[in-house]
């Protein structure tokens, strides 16, 4: 009976030594590597250049907060009695302080309604998009003593700072000879001259395109006062 304990825990010994070793191996061959190969180089950190911090302006005072930029979105903009929807405005060089809040550059992004400017040529006007980037003018009009339905079709240009469109077809439709006999009477009717109201002075509309509910305009201006 004593042989065979002594026997069973010479086996257990045995098996356990057999699983040490074993064991040793494993570790022995994941953190080694094969003779004659070199160990693989850590690859290096790239480095990634980026750009310096943005600095305060100099002669920032201690009553004054900078900010580097600011985005503001409005669904509409009421102004000076006008209406701008869709506004996407970013300043850049945001000084605030005693003196009011002043941006260094200020971009605004707006969409001008069709019927604000319809209403400021009045007498129940239409303005609509025309289609190919054209804008298109409906109104009635007294020309020679007739009232007369013009349709007009003009693209939109940026002049001196306004939104321009001017007529290049006109339909009055009556005959050809009344037509072109009264074009020119009515085109001044038919012709729009809008400037963007209700924005911060010095803002400058530098372009305007046609969409299908209004002109998108963009305007761009240095050293803007927005809040006096």
């Amino acid at each position: 009976m004593k042989w065979t304990r002594v026997k069973d825990w010479l086996i257990g010994a045995a098996g356990m030594v057999l699983l040490l070793v074993v064991t040793a191996g494993i570790l022995w061959w994941a953190v080694s590597d094969p003779a004659g190969e070199a160990a693989p180089v850590p690859s290096p950190t790239v480095a990634v250049d980026r750009p310096p911090a943005p600095q305060p302006p100099a002669g920032l005072r201690g009553d004054e907060v900078w900010l580097t930029d600011v985005a503001l979105d409005a669904g509409t903009v009421v102004a000076a009695g006008s209406i701008l929807r869709d506004v996407r405005t970013v300043g850049q060089d945001i000084i605030a302080g005693p003196d009011g809040l002043v941006a260094a550059r200020l971009a605004v992004d707006a969409t001008v309604p069709f019927e604000v400017v319809a209403n400021e040529l009045g007498n129940g006007t239409v303005v609509r998009s025309g289609g190919g980037g054209q804008v298109m003018v409906i109104r009635t009009v007294n020309a020679l003593g007739r009232d007369l339905p013009v349709t007009a079709t003009g693209t939109v240009e940026v002049e001196a700072g306004r939104l321009i469109v001017e007529p290049r077809s006109i339909d009055i439709g009556g005959p050809d000879f009344l037509s072109d006999a009264t074009a020119t009477v009515v085109r001044g009717l038919v012709t729009i001259e809008h400037d963007i109201e209700g924005l911060p002075e010095g803002l400058v509309l530098q372009d305007v395109a046609v969409q299908d509910d209004g002109f998108r305009v963009n305007l761009r201006g240095e050293d803007i006062k927005l809040v006096p």
